[in-house]
């Protein structure tokens, strides 16, 4: 925590921020268009979220419209300590270091959430869950929250399946612009980018297995398909299983695809993905990792703690001799390997997805009692709004509909 206040690494997570938003520019107009009319003045924003030089533009922009900002991690193991060190120089509460711990990721959560924080921004649910279940924080006011990952929506809608949902919350993942360029192409490209950097192996010509073909499935697995690998997707969903055997995937289960594969993705946000029984038929010499939100998609367990020895053999990636006499190597524990043994997104990404949060914080202010206590998606107005921003920072121009085409659209 004594990180935080360290003086020469808030100076380089400064110039981390100005690379960020530098090329975060529709995030920057965003900003630029509202900050006149000051939305978020006086009102406290509780921020769940990685602490990376990306999100650092997110939490300024904030604060330059007013809000009093405190934040801290959505994993464990997803903070930039010269990021949150920027952070705290400029003034925003920041709770996050570098590899906490379970408890002291718990603790900061609490931390954030004793600020009594009018609006959540959460990225996996932990800190809504804890708003609606800790008895600490089940009568605090709290007018709604957004959503930034398909995890955290599965969570929030449980709990609004149960009829505990205490307020609106917005599904940032749900946007359009979130899932279509955010989930596919960010976690596709940070997906390499973390890979890379853990094994330092050729992708070329390897057999690379992705689990889950949803946005962020998509995105791994064209990726993989553009640096030379041949891919195989496993799926539990028909529609989309035939979806990735027509995209000119092949697909098959996971019990056959751990017999071939030599690198492991998963990507689902679904427990129990690789089991046990996938890791003992793998071949020796198997890379496993995983870019779902929580660590529960591979038997990081089975791996860590009743393999005959595990040892880091590079930053992040362990390797972990089975009984069987197989080595089998694991990225980043199994959690998020684009944002541990990595740095997550491009900003030009994530400019959609934080101009989405910005917007949906203010829809939610205004019109939260008209909401009710229900999970809603992103108005589509917002959507489209984002879209505009993106093409003029792109400098992409489009066609507009003429009269005649309007009213042919409009005649029956």
């Amino acid at each position: 925590m004594s990180k935080v206040k360290d003086p020469e690494l808030a100076e380089q997570g400064r110039t981390s921020y100005e690379w960020a938003r530098d090329h975060m520019q529709i995030l920057n107009n965003t900003i630029n268009r509202l900050k006149k009319s000051q939305p978020l003045k006086g009102l406290t924003i509780g921020f769940c979220l990685h602490i990376t030089k990306e999100t650092s533009v997110l939490l300024m922009g904030a604060k330059e419209l007013g809000a009093n900002v405190v934040a801290c991690a959505g994993n464990p193991l997803t903070t930039q300590d010269d990021i949150a060190a920027f952070l705290a120089s400029e003034g925003i509460h920041i709770y996050a270091w570098g590899n906490e711990t379970t408890q002291e990721y718990d603790w900061c959560i609490d931390q954030v959430l004793d600020h009594k924080p009018i609006i959540l921004t959460d990225d996996g649910a932990d800190m809504n869950v804890k708003a609606h279940f800790d008895k600490r924080y089940k009568t605090m006011k709290i007018l709604g929250a957004t959503e930034e990952t398909t995890a955290g929506v599965t969570r929030i809608k449980a709990i609004e399946k149960k009829g505990k949902l205490r307020y609106p919350v917005i599904v940032v993942n749900e946007a359009y612009t979130k899932h279509m360029f955010d989930n596919r192409y960010g976690t596709g490209q940070s997906t390499i980018d973390g890979y890379l950097r853990a094994m330092n192996l050729l992708f070329a010509s390897k057999r690379v297995v992705v689990a889950g073909y949803g946005w962020v499935g998509r995105g791994v697995a064209e990726r993989c398909r553009g640096m030379g690998s041949k891919v195989i997707v496993t799926e539990v969903d028909a529609v989309k299983g035939l979806e990735a055997h027509m995209d000119g995937f092949e697909v098959m289960t996971m019990s056959e695809a751990a017999k071939i594969g030599d690198i492991f993705v998963t990507c689902t946000g679904m427990t129990d993905v690789i089991r046990k029984e996938h890791l003992l038929a793998m071949k020796s010499g198997a890379v496993v990792g995983n870019v779902g939100h929580f660590d529960v998609e591979i038997d990081s367990d089975f791996l860590l703690n009743q393999s005959k020895s595990t040892k880091e053999v590079r930053p992040n990636l362990d390797e972990c001799v089975l009984k069987n006499g197989k080595k089998i190597y694991l990225i980043g524990k199994g959690r998020l390997a684009n944002l541990v043994a990595a740095e997550g997104h491009p900003p030009e990404v994530m400019a959609q997805s934080f101009s989405n949060q910005i917007l949906s914080i203010l829809y939610i202010i205004k019109n939260h009692k008209k909401i009710g206590n229900k999970v809603i998606t992103v108005p589509s107005e917002i959507d489209t709004q984002i879209a505009i921003d993106a093409l003029k920072a792109f400098d992409v121009k489009i066609d507009s509909l003429n009269k005649k085409q309007l009213a042919y659209r409009e005649n029956w």
